[in-house]
This record gives structure tokens, C-alpha cells and sequence, in this order.
């Protein structure tokens, strides 16, 4: 059976820069996922990149960052005040590293993560773009089963 929307997918697969070739992703080399096809749930050009393939079948391509997670957005990075952090009037430390991914929730309730990337006086500049967002991705790896 060949991969096709409506259909299911065991597969493995290894994610890296496809331009740095480091490695981004092995959880599914190591655990392959099922995959649901057809849904919207994958980023588009991954879905048809595997259609058409059947069990057993190898795959290797590249998705450009624009379809895929999209380039760094500028705007989504910002200095954010320090006492947003305030807890019982006290910043825990702890929290303001950088490298910290921090939970955020905007205006409208809607809950967003974001990168410490620098620690100033007042406030902390977060980045809340997708991890790999402005990346070009290479994906490797072998169709398990379809179903």
C-alpha cells in the first residue's frame, strides 16, 4: 500500500540543518512515529514529499525554511521587563538564563514559548520564533509501514 491522504504511516526518520548538517532531530530514527496523512497536521511539503512511498521505502529531501517553519521573524523577538517575571514580588534567577525556554501567555490568553537569548538590567530579550524557523530541513529515513 502506498502512502496517499486517509492513510497512516510508520516511519523513521533523522532531521538536520541542511545546510550545517547538524543534527536536529533523532527521536524518530531511534522511535519511529506514525504519521496521520491527509489531516493537516504535517508541515505540506513533508506530506508530499512521502506520498506515493510504501513500506520499505527510503526517503532523503529538503524543505526550504519558507516551507516549512518560515524565516525568523524580526518582530518576534523583544525585550520583555523583568518583573513580568515577579513572583510574590522576588525574580527567581533561576528562570532569567539564557537558553531558558519560558511560557508566556499575550492578550488574548493564548500561550506562547520563548527563548531567554540576553540578559539586560530591566528586562530580557526573548525570541519567540519556532525553533526551526529561517532553517532549510533535511529529512533521511524509511518508510516502516502504511496502513
Amino acid at each position: 500500500m502506498k502512502i496517499k491522504p486517509g492513510t497512516s504511516a510508520v516511519v523513521k526518520y533523522k532531521l538536520q540543518d541542511a545546510h550545517t548538517h547538524k543534527d536536529l532531530d533523532l527521536s524518530a530514527e531511534i522511535n519511529p512515529v506514525t504519521l496521520s496523512f491527509g489531516t493537516n497536521q504535517l508541515i505540506p511539503e513533508f506530506e508530499k514529499n512521502l506520498m506515493g512511498l510504501s513500506a520499505g521505502d527510503s526517503f532523503d529531501f529538503i524543505i526550504r525554511a519558507d516551507d516549512a517553519y518560515g524565516p525568523v521573524d524580526s518582530y518576534a523577538i523583544f525585550d520583555v521587563p523583568s518583573d513580568t517575571f515577579e513572583v510574590d514580588g522576588k525574580i527567581d534567577q533561576k528562570m532569567i538564563r539564557i537558553g531558558n525556554i519560558i511560557p508566556l501567555t499575550d492578550n488574548e490568553g493564548q500561550k506562547h514559548l520563548g527563548k531567554i537569548i540576553k540578559v539586560l538590567e530591566n528586562a530580557v530579550t526573548m525570541d519567540f520564533n519556532h525553533p526551526l524557523a529561517g532553517k532549510d530541513l533535511r529529512f533521511t529515513g524509511k518508510v516502516i509501514d502504511v496502513k
